[in-house]
C-alpha cells in the first residue's frame, strides 16, 4: 500500500506519470526501505492508465462485493418490527438506572477532595 500511495502522493503533486525515481524519493524522505521490484511493479502496472480510470474500475469492482452488513440491517428491521425493540429499550434503561446506584456506593461516601 505504501507504493500505491507514494506513486498518488506524486500524481497529485503534479506528475501525470509519476516515475520510479518519484515513488522512491518520496517513500525514502520518510525514511521507508524501498524494494525497487514492487515500485517497477506499481509504475509498470499503471503505464498507459490515469489514476481517475483505475479508481472508478475500483469502485465498480468494491460496489458489487458483498460486505455482510445487509444480512445484519433486515434482522435488526425485523426485529423493530415486531415490536421487539421496545422492549431492548425498555432494558437498556432499566440497565442504566442500576449502574447510576452503583457508581454512588463506590465512593463510600467521602471524596477525593473532602
Amino acid at each position: 500500500m505504501r507504493y500505491v500511495a507514494a506513486y498518488l502522493l506524486a500524481a497529485l503533486g503534479g506528475k501525470a506519470n509519476p516515475t520510479a525515481d518519484d515513488i522512491t524519493a518520496i517513500l525514502e524522505s520518510v525514511g521507508l526501505e524501498v524494494e525497487a521490484e514492487n515500485v517497477q511493479k506499481i509504475v509498470s502496472e499503471m503505464e498507459g492508465k490515469s489514476i481517475e480510470d483505475v479508481i472508478c474500475e475500483g469502485k465498480t469492482k468494491l460496489a458489487s462485493m458483498p460486505s455482510g452488513g445487509a444480512a445484519v440491517a433486515a434482522a435488526s428491521t425485523t426485529v423493530a418490527a415486531a415490536g421487539g425493540g421496545e422492549e431492548k429499550e425498555e432494558e437498556k434503561k432499566e440497565e442504566k438506572k442500576e449502574e447510576s446506584e452503583e457508581e454512588s456506593d463506590d465512593d463510600m461516601g467521602f471524596g477525593l477532595f473532602d
